[in-house]
């Protein structure tokens, strides 16, 4: 075995896709903002959180794949 550390290429593409997932951070920031007074715990973003996650992983996925082969 080498002493090289192995890098997850999959954590470096989606540092690189968020930025094309803005609209989906911004939402889901303005959901917790919206609801961070919310004392009953009832209201939540967690429809926001995984849109933006949709986002990220999509566009990670096809560059990934491309680099397994």
């Amino acid at each position: 075995m080498s002493d090289e550390e192995v890098s997850d290429p999959k954590a470096l593409l989606e540092e690189r896709s968020k930025a094309k997932c803005v609209y989906q951070w911004y939402e889901y920031q303005k959901c917790v903002k919206r609801i961070e007074d919310d004392e009953t715990g009832h209201k939540h973003c967690t429809g926001q959180y995984f849109d933006y996650w949709k986002c990220v992983d999509k566009s990670v996925a096809e560059k990934l794949f491309d680099s397994l082969k």
